[in-house]
């Protein structure tokens, strides 16, 4: 089969390797599309240990093509979309038969955009942080593949405000697709928003844009984090503090979320495409690359250079 390699000097390659076979609790997948996300440019730039060459790509759709024991011979043919631990970037991927999701007829290149994406955006919504009717929202990072369906998924919870923080005026614009009823640039904040405080934030940045959250948190508000986009310098905060006004700082990280739950993840991943398939949220696919292009979309993903989810198209 043909396949992408990430070899030791972080140079990608197409390449000829034997398919791989899935073991008990696998299925296998034809792959029709896989996803680009952020954790391929972490993988990229050594952010995630993985030994070299590695087969990147954590997310996929297609066909099952073969299953492993424990699985039924049934789901044969069946089309699905899948999270990986690695492998997505090729003609053939294994994957955890849980979390590998039966799409019925949603197209798969739509359930190709879906990834990891759609579990974290509706978990931070409504899991993590538990958004209530009438309550405020304040999104960073707000015009990648998790801020455009966190939004659409605050709203759906009753959110009655919904702001956006994102980098340049270009990508406002594109943000406002979205329900948003602010979108602030990142230079302009946090002074363009006053002394407004929020029920809910999501926070993929940390450093300064972390500290300045738990400043922003109303009476009760909840500061969820998932990520850190811009620096991994640790940000501290005063439990006393956070205690009187009954803050609280949350964490969400879908990946352990994947290895000690994963019919947790599988549950919100089917709940979000069960949104996406009767096209009560949409996923906005904006760039689609063939497979001797992935260099090309880490970079422009690492840049900020795109909106909404890239995707591979492998067959």
């Amino acid at each position: 089969m043909k396949a992408v390699l990430l070899d030791a000097e972080g140079h990608y390659q197409v390449a000829e390797l034997d398919e791989p076979a899935p073991g008990p609790g696998e299925v296998a997948i034809q792959v029709a599309y896989a996803g680009i996300q952020w954790g391929d440019t972490m993988l990229r730039d050594g952010h995630f240990p993985a030994p070299r060459p590695f087969v990147p790509g954590f997310e996929a759709s297609g066909y099952i093509s073969a299953v492993g024991e424990g699985i039924d011979h049934d789901r044969i043919g069946t089309p699905v979309a899948a999270l990986t631990a690695a492998g997505a970037c090729a003609e053939v991927v294994v994957a955890p038969a849980v979390l590998s999701l039966d799409v019925g007829d949603l197209p798969l290149r739509t359930a190709g955009g879906l990834g990891w994406a759609a579990p974290t955006a509706y978990d931070l919504i409504n899991t993590a942080t538990r958004v209530r009717p009438g309550e405020s929202v304040l999104i960073h990072a707000a015009a990648g593949s998790v801020g455009t369906l966190a939004a659409q998924f605050a709203r759906l919870a009753g959110a009655d405000r919904i702001v956006g923080v994102v980098g340049s005026a270009a990508r406002a614009d594109y943000t406002a697709r979205f329900g948003y009823d602010q979108v602030v640039l990142r230079e302009e904040f946090p002074t363009e928003l006053g002394d407004e405080r929020f029920d809910v934030i999501l926070d993929p940045v940390g450093g300064s844009t972390r500290r300045t959250g738990l400043e922003q948190l109303a009476p009760h508000g909840r500061l969820a984090v998932y990520g850190n986009l811009s620096t991994y310098e640790p940000v501290l905060a005063d439990t006393n503090d956070l205690l009187m006004q009954g803050k609280s700082l949350i964490t969400y990280n879908s990946n352990l979320l994947s290895r000690t739950h994963p019919e947790r993840l599988a549950d919100s991943a089917r709940r979000a495409l069960g949104l996406v398939s009767d096209s009560t949220v949409h996923v906005d696919i904006t760039a689609e690359y063939e497979l001797a292009d992935l260099a090309t979309a880490v970079q422009r993903l690492a840049e900020g250079a795109t909106y909404g989810k890239s995707i591979l198209r492998i067959a």
